[in-house]
């Protein structure tokens, strides 16, 4: 299934500007770092967006972290990016096609056919997490960001794109544009600084130090987590509406557009080809 591979995050990476290192191994140059080992380009991508940002921030990748709220029992955040004036919390997603999405909804989807969780309800939980690591309960400390690659297009509410917006969709290659101009903004709205270089580095390390490294940990979330994504698939499966001719599945906007003309299908759904025969 194209989808399974958004659990299979091995690795994203730990940077203080200057170097990007794995939980596995915190010595290692990421001059030595190839998109190979990483195990997804997206990701090496992402991370040498973060590695452009202004030297007063700081960034981790592929952090897990205890979420009793989850099922799994963790949180599992793609990058999370301290700045001066907010964090940044990064969700990223590669798939590939147009992303139809309403922010007030719980479900999005693919091409209109494949679905898709509310990837800004997804980020919630996770800066819920962070939240409770670094003991804030302010809520507009946080932006949530959601990336995709080039081979998305959106569909979704225009204020997403907008940099006012707390809940941003981007583009991989515009990641650090658009937390460099988030940042710009912040600062003509508050001209101090809401965290100093001693608080950034102060919450940098309490993240850090609760991420957790072990890989059967890591594993066993990974697991849980492909066991949900199989349970959704059967249960969407299980509710696919299909052509009354030839029992091939319809999208629910073909079934819409059948149930919606009565006359002309009289009730009944079919697929695009058995459309034309009616």
């Amino acid at each position: 299934m194209m989808f399974s591979r958004i659990f299979e995050k091995v690795f994203k990476g730990e940077s203080t500007k200057k170097v990007s290192v794995s939980y596995k191994d915190n010595t290692e140059n990421k001059s030595n770092i190839t998109s190979t080992r990483i195990g997804d380009l997206g990701e090496y991508k992402i991370n040498i967006q973060l590695d452009q940002l202004p030297k007063n921030s700081k960034y981790l990748s592929d952090v897990l972290i205890v979420n009793t709220h989850a099922k799994s029992g963790y949180s599992q955040i793609d990058h999370v990016v301290f700045t001066p004036y907010a964090i940044f919390v990064v969700e990223t997603k590669n798939y590939a096609g147009t992303i139809y999405g309403d922010r007030s909804r719980g479900r999005w989807s693919v091409n209109g056919k494949f679905p898709l969780m509310n990837p800004f309800n997804q980020n919630y939980g996770h800066i819920q997490a962070i939240k409770g690591v670094l003991e804030t309960s302010d809520e507009t400390q946080f932006v949530s960001m959601v990336s995709f690659t080039k081979r998305c297009t959106f569909k979704v509410n225009e204020e997403l794109r907008k940099i006012q917006s707390n809940d941003l969709i981007v583009y991989d290659t515009e990641l650090s544009e658009y937390i460099s101009r988030k940042v710009n903004v912040l600062k003509l709205q508050n001209p101090a600084p809401i965290y100093s270089d001693n608080e950034i580095l102060d919450l940098y390390n309490r993240l850090k130090e609760t991420n957790i490294t072990d890989s059967q940990i890591r594993d066993m979330h990974i697991e849980k987590l492909k066991e949900k994504e199989n349970r959704e698939i059967v249960k969407n499966e299980s509710n696919l509406s299909t052509c009354k001719t030839c029992g091939k599945a319809v999208s629910e906007k073909v079934k819409a557009y059948c149930l919606s003309n009565k006359v002309r299908f009289k009730g009944s759904i079919y697929c695009y080809e058995h459309q034309k025969t009616l």
